[in-house]
């Protein structure tokens, strides 16, 4: 019964959590720490060097609306952080007034677990066996993004799925292929264990009543000088139409596999 209130109250009455995150890039500012996009962070630091960094990575999974008030935040205070969105989610507009601004807006992609719902494949080995049809649609939605934006992309990160978590095969599997990731021009993903190591801690948004894990990003400034923070917009407002459509997209997602 608590577990059912707690994801009713996170996905319909908690209050917006948006002033969390206008104090935190405050609070980063103040202690003189860089905040940065991802696609910022793997170029070369300055000459001079880089201070403590905060790079911001919001995954994109629904409600354009709070991701347009985050973005609202980071303008008002002049920095940049990085935009993964859906097929599901995307807004072309919105994307490109996030690079227009100076931010990275990108791909947040499910191709693998898009293709089991699709197929209705439940044995993981079959599903790795279709591998190069699953990279030739991803290179085909990418290609289709970037000529719509007319700029490359050069970070991707994966999109977590339930047909993922069921089957034990994660959808940035697909770039493994080291050659298929060049041919597609990508720099980086997100999960990446060369950039993860690059971080002294990776703090990840939570759904109430947890709000962060490992830790509360407040609490790490000060004390990890590189930080990457991943947050997504249902855990920072609540939006009734968005979370109920999704709710019910995976509720019929799941019958249909």
């Amino acid at each position: 019964m608590r577990k059912l209130f707690n994801r009713l109250y996170g996905d319909y009455l908690m209050p917006s959590r948006l002033h969390h995150y206008d104090a935190l890039v405050r609070a980063a500012k103040d202690l003189g720490y860089d905040q940065l996009s991802l696609r910022e962070f793997l170029c070369p630091p300055p000459a001079e060097g880089r201070g403590p960094t905060l790079v911001h990575r919001h995954d994109i999974d629904s409600d354009l609306r709070t991701a347009a008030k985050l973005f609202a935040i980071e303008v008002k205070h002049g920095i940049t952080a990085s935009y993964y969105f859906r097929l599901s989610t995307l807004d072309f507009g919105l994307m490109r007034e996030i690079e227009a601004y100076g931010s990275e807006a990108s791909y947040h992609f499910e191709e693998v677990a898009d293709f089991a719902k699709c197929h209705h494949i439940k044995d993981p080995v079959v599903l790795r066996s279709r591998f190069p049809l699953i990279r030739a649609q991803f290179r085909r939605n990418l290609e289709r993004i970037e000529g719509a934006m007319a700029c490359k992309l050069v970070t991707v990160a994966s999109h977590g799925d339930f047909a993922n978590r069921r089957l034990k095969v994660i959808n940035h599997e697909i770039l493994g292929d080291q050659a298929f990731r060049e041919r597609c021009g990508i720099a980086c993903e997100t999960y990446d264990t060369a950039l993860l190591r690059r971080f002294d801690l990776y703090i990840s948004d939570c759904p109430h009543p947890v709000y962060f894990t490992p830790m509360a990003p407040r609490a790490a400034l000060g004390r990890y000088r590189s930080i990457c923070l991943l947050t997504h917009p249902a855990q920072w407002e609540t939006n009734w139409r968005e979370t109920t459509r999704c709710n019910l997209r995976r509720l019929v997602e799941d019958l249909a596999w």
